[in-house]
């Protein structure tokens, strides 16, 4: 029978807590600093390709390939993002309910909406978005004379790349406090249950 994490009075109890906020808090920061990689080396490949596109391509559609840069890059930093606050959630209502213990997702969550402008953006959305506008500019700079049919295609994929942006920036916004009533609904129910 596996060890009910919530049961501090069986035997290695308290270690399996200890092993658990510690992994957690170890992947919450590896996760931070994976983003951190991915955004500048998602750049520096979209950039390098754009580049080359400019120079050597007179097919437009080939701009659709940096676009995927942006798009991989993108989706790789929303998952990392996601993945690190719902963590951050759990251990909030797991481990924060004392005074006497860990504080570091309340105080974090407390303060995040009283920084002045707003704080930071996790998932660099000003910057894909900015980029994946250039992009699209470099795609007329490639082409002498679009057709109905290049522009609307290349127009489309753009824009919904930055719908998708704009649709992950807002939800990035609300996570934080739905993860944290969908964790104490869970937690405090299957304990009240058991």
């Amino acid at each position: 029978m596996p060890v009910e994490v919530s049961d501090r009075t069986q035997p290695g109890a308290a270690e399996l807590r200890l092993g658990e906020f510690t992994g957690l808090r170890r992947t919450i920061a590896i996760r931070g600093t994976a983003r951190m990689v991915i955004a500048p080396a998602t750049c520096a490949v979209w950039a390098t390709l754009t580049l080359a596109l400019i120079l050597f391509s007179d097919v437009p559609l080939a701009t659709l390939l940096p676009l995927a840069v942006l798009v991989g890059g993108f989706e790789a930093i929303h998952a990392l993002h996601v993945g690190a606050e719902r963590i951050g959630r759990y251990l909030q209502v797991q481990y924060e309910g004392s005074l006497d213990g860990p504080r570091w997702e309340t105080a974090a969550m407390a303060i995040g909406p009283s920084l002045p402008g707003g704080g930071v953006d996790p998932l660099f959305a000003v910057v894909f978005t900015g980029a994946t506008l250039v992009n699209l500019l470099s795609a007329l700079l490639v082409l002498a004379e679009p057709t109905a049919a290049e522009l609307g295609v290349l127009a489309v994929a753009h824009a919904a790349f930055v719908f998708r942006v704009i649709r992950a920036r807002i939800a990035a916004t609300r996570q934080r406090a739905v993860e944290l009533e969908s964790f104490k609904t869970i937690l405090f129910g299957q304990r009240d249950r058991g």
